[in-house]
């Protein structure tokens, strides 16, 4: 399961997704991951299902959070997938079903479904490859894709996709199999993990940051549940936060009158070694997608 631009497509809480789902159905999901900015090298253990093993800094903020979200699913961190899938073999057995995250461009891999996900509002990016744009590899490589998933879409209302996507896609793949998702905030969380529902928020006020692939999409989020946000600041996809960082952040808040600070799950791995103020609560998301997705990835598989 990958992209074929920089982040923001919603692919984290899609692997857990599926992870769940093919749990669900008797299978035994193992997780490949290249941990992108975590510090540990070669193939080694981020969780063997029973929490994760390793923190933030070593696992890096996605393999942290899928560790911490999933029970009962092992997940290996390993630039090479090949090497990584034989270390789980090696430790596990091979009664694993693997699911690549973020594995895409892992062209020397084989696998028995290609899933590409597509952000519904930039599809293909700016259209430029890198440096120069968001495109890892030219929009016509999504030939190779199985399975389309176009996320951040209203399921109950496909229509607003334009067409224009859907024939561009055509272009480049006629037999991949086309179908929607989106990701809906749940709840608020605390620091100490006590959640509150999104009435909750109804009537206060909030300065909100992240650090992720599409920062727009989470102020857009927030802003759809009807909160008052005083403030936002958006820094790098998987910025480093500092002590210095958190003081900014709270003061701007401050400043801006808001009650509560509210960030990404994504982003709470990143900060649970610093000194946080108690007044920071993180938004949870939830991944929904048509079930005839999951029946079309998981036909072959009994």
């Amino acid at each position: 399961m990958g992209n074929i631009t920089l982040g923001g497509t919603g692919k984290t809480p899609a692997v857990m997704a599926l992870a769940e789902e093919a749990k669900k159905r008797g299978i035994n999901p193992c997780i490949l991951t290249r941990g992108y900015k975590g510090k540990a090298h070669g193939p080694c253990f981020v969780s063997t299902g029973n929490g994760p093993l390793l923190d933030e800094y070593l696992a890096g903020d996605e393999a942290l959070l899928m560790a911490v979200k999933l029970q009962g699913v092992p997940i290996i961190k390993g630039k090479d997938r090949y090497e990584a899938g034989m270390f789980a073999i090696q430790n596990l057995g091979s009664h694993f079903l693997f699911i690549l995250d973020d594995g895409f461009q892992h062209w020397k891999l084989y696998r028995d479904k290609n899933i590409l996900l597509l952000d519904s509002s930039r599809p293909f990016g700016n259209r430029r490859l890198l440096p120069l744009g968001t495109l890892r590899e030219p929009v016509k490589e999504i030939f190779r894709a199985d399975v389309i998933l176009i996320t951040k879409a209203a399921i109950s209302n496909q229509h607003f996709v334009e067409d224009d996507i859907i024939k561009e896609i055509r272009q480049y793949n006629k037999e991949a199999k086309i179908f929607y998702a989106e990701h809906n905030p749940t709840k608020f969380i605390k620091l100490d993990n006590e959640t509150m529902s999104l009435s909750w928020a109804k009537g206060k006020s909030f300065f909100s940051f992240c650090g992720i692939g599409d920062p727009q999409s989470f102020k857009k989020t927030l802003l759809s549940i009807d909160i008052l946000l005083t403030g936002f600041r958006a820094f790098r996809d998987h910025h480093r936060y500092s002590e210095k960082d958190i003081r900014s952040i709270t003061t701007d808040a401050s400043r801006s009158g808001a009650e509560w600070i509210v960030t990404t799950e994504k982003d709470i791995m990143r900060l649970k070694d610093l000194s946080l103020p108690g007044h920071l609560v993180s938004l949870g998301i939830e991944f929904h997608v048509d079930t005839k997705f999951y029946k079309e990835v998981f036909k072959d598989y009994k």
